[in-house]
Formats: structure tokens, sequence, C-alpha cells
């Protein structure tokens, strides 16, 4: 496992260990934020811990030229529930990501830092949020870094029901409709499995990142 000093730099992703970590340390900087997703790498881990990057052997993605919306979706769309808006809230997206409670997991690894480094991203249009509303207030949402090929899911909530599959199906279609290769939506879990989204190989994920 390397260890980051102030250098900017990672490690090629194949040093990565058997969990996926591939390195500990360093900062959330703008550009190193910028280096790590564009080489493959995201934070992750818990406020109390040095910051992990990682690098995972599997991938869980979503292919958006090729995604099917499953037909309850649709009806759900259809019946104009929700109105989306893009890059409107970005702060409150991602501060009810921090605040909002997920089965089996204790506390949140979205800390104070994160937030600011997030938002700082987001001030330079590299960060990007979802918004779900109804009746006039935030209901759901989601947020991720956009590389202009891949955009990199990071979290997403809901208040109320099917209002994150809601944000979740809209940003699919809006890559699809600007071409993007990949929705890189990270780790496995059983909430993006029942989305559609499926792991691939970390080369397979590289290859696509470096097109």
């Amino acid at each position: 496992m390397y260890f980051i000093t102030k250098e900017l730099y990672f490690p090629p992703v194949e040093e990565a260990s058997f969990e996926g970590v591939l390195a500990v340390g360093g900062d959330l900087s703008i550009e190193r934020l910028i280096l790590a997703y564009n080489s493959g790498i995201f934070p992750w881990y818990n406020p109390d811990e040095p910051i992990l990057w990682w690098a995972p052997s599997e991938r869980m993605v979503v292919y958006p030229a090729s995604y099917k919306v499953s037909k309850s979706m649709r009806n759900i769309l259809n019946r104009n529930i929700f109105s989306i808006t893009f890059n409107e809230n970005f702060k409150e997206v991602i501060a009810y990501c921090q605040q909002t409670e997920r089965k089996e997991q204790e506390g949140t690894w979205i800390s104070s830092e994160i937030i600011e480094a997030y938002t700082n991203l987001h001030n330079l249009g590299i960060a990007k949020s979802i918004e779900v509303w109804e009746n006039g207030q935030l209901v759901g949402g989601l947020y991720g870094v956009d590389l202009g090929h891949v955009f990199c899911g990071e979290s997403m909530f809901s208040l109320v029901p099917n209002a994150s599959k809601v944000a979740f199906v809209t940003l699919v279609q809006q890559l699809k409709e600007n071409h993007y290769k990949l929705l890189d939506c990270q780790v496995h879990n059983d909430h993006l499995e029942s989305l559609g989204a499926f792991e691939i190989s970390r080369e397979s994920f590289m290859r696509i990142l470096k097109d």
C-alpha cells in the first residue's frame, strides 16, 4: 500500500490491495481529486480515519447507451409526480446524502471535509448534482464527478419512495443523450444492482476511462 506524501502522485491501480485500497493519506485538494478520478481512483473512508484511496478490482457501472428503463420506472416518470433540476442545489443534495440513514450502514463517510472538497469541485463545474422535487420540496437527488465522457456517481438520497431512482434514471438518460461512455457507480450494493448496474473488471473500466 502506497503512503501519500505532499507529492501529487498515485501508483498504478494494479497495485491496489485485494480489498481495493491503493493508497493512504494525502489531502482532498482540487488537484489531487481531479488526478484521482482521471486515474480511476476515488476516496472512501470513515471521518476518524486517514484518507483511503480505492481502485477496486471490480467496478459497478452502467452503460448509458444500452440502459433499459424498467416498466415500473417508466410508469413513475410518466405520472409526472416529480420535477427534476440540474445543479441548482448542490449543497443541499450533498448535505442530505450525509444526513440520510441507510440500511446496514452505521454513520456516514461524508464528512465536513468531503462536503467542502466536493463543493470546491462543484464551484469549478466538475462535481454536479441532480435534484428531485415534489410539491416544491427537495425529496431526492444525487451528486458525482463529471469527467466529460464518464460520470462518477458518489452518493444519492431519497426522502420519499422512488425519488433517488428517478434521479438515477434521469442521470442515465442525460448521459445517453450526451454520448457518455459510462456511469461509474464504484462498488456493488443491492440498490444499485436493482437499478440495473453491474460489475466489470478494473481493466475494462480503465480502458473506457482512458479512451
